[in-house]
């Protein structure tokens, strides 16, 4: 198993240019991320189809592979992972897939390179 960040997952979702990067990353692993990971992509995809009007239907789609990713939503200590990006200088956010690869055990699967070094650092 794995934990995947919504940097990770976006880039694989929307095609972007490190999405292979990710896909080799992650291999045959199984999925698992914080709840927040579905808000957090449905911000990208509003993002993007506000950027690419033209391309708002294919963006949708592309949105909706998601469900069929079969990434595990599971809770995060919400007071554990506080104190967690107060210690780091991080957003919650950030701080919710650290504080989860960390409980499970697993790496974390992120292209946000300060994140990367505080995982690379406590996991």
């Amino acid at each position: 198993m794995v934990v995947v960040d919504a940097c990770a997952v976006a880039a694989v979702l929307f095609g972007e240019p490190d999405a292979e990067v990710v896909v080799d990353r992650i291999g045959a692993a199984p999925l698992a991320a914080p709840g927040l990971l579905w808000y957090e992509l449905a911000s990208v995809c509003l993002k993007k189809r506000s950027a690419h009007p033209r391309a708002a239907k294919k963006l949708l789609r592309m949105f909706a592979l998601l469900d069929h990713l079969n990434i595990a939503a599971v809770a995060v200590d919400h007071a554990e992972t506080v104190q967690l990006a107060q210690k780091h200088r991080m957003t919650t956010y950030d701080a919710s897939y650290l504080w989860l690869a960390r409980y499970l055990r697993v790496p974390l699967i992120t292209l946000d390179q300060r994140l990367q070094h505080v995982a690379s650092d406590i996991l």
